[in-house]
């Protein structure tokens, strides 16, 4: 679904373990380590669509997961040029995400990379909370950096790590 600024309605997934770290997956054939997203289908709801995607990207079910928070706004970020389309209608400049947090109520066995039709992901680690905006491919990089920062208070409170929320980023240090 792409809305008439360009942009394709999509989720992304931030799914924490007890001890405050956050899953990050492997995409297929690449280097490139990102949090679970997707698209969201006409007449689907973001959270449906947050649901779904859970489940085809990594095997989970609402049952395995807590639901935490989600973003109060759509977050945007714009495609390099050279990843564009232009030869397809409606053109897709970018993505605008709804983000939810969910923690892991259930085992890690549940975790599964192989339940979709096309395989996504390859390998996934538990990766410290600050730790993608390090690795994320670039274009994606402030939404990230968003996102995990108006999560940062629930993560503190939900793991016990106080003085989360007020930490500032490594990308806001500098670091």
């Amino acid at each position: 679904m792409i809305d008439k600024h360009g942009f394709r309605a999509n989720v992304g997934i931030i799914l924490l373990n007890d001890s405050g770290q956050v899953f990050c997956a492997r995409r297929v054939g690449m280097s490139a380590w990102q949090f679970p997203q997707g698209g969201i289908k006409r007449e689907e709801s973001p959270e449906a669509a947050m649901y779904r995607e859970l489940n085809e990207e990594i095997g989970l079910q609402p049952e395995h997961v807590e639901l935490v928070a989600s973003t109060k706004r759509w977050l945007r970020y714009r495609l390099p040029k050279r990843y564009i389309r232009y030869h397809q209608q409606p053109l897709c400049i970018g993505q605008k995400q709804i983000w939810f947090l969910l923690r892991l109520t259930s085992s890690e066995s549940n975790l599964r990379l192989d339940g979709a039709t096309e395989q996504e992901f390859d390998a996934w680690k538990w990766v410290e909370y600050w730790e993608p905006l390090g690795f994320v491919v670039s274009f994606k990089r402030s939404v990230y950096e968003r996102a995990l920062q108006e999560f940062a208070d629930n993560v503190g409170k939900l793991c016990g790590l106080p003085g989360l929320g007020s930490m500032q980023s490594p990308q806001e240090t500098g670091l």
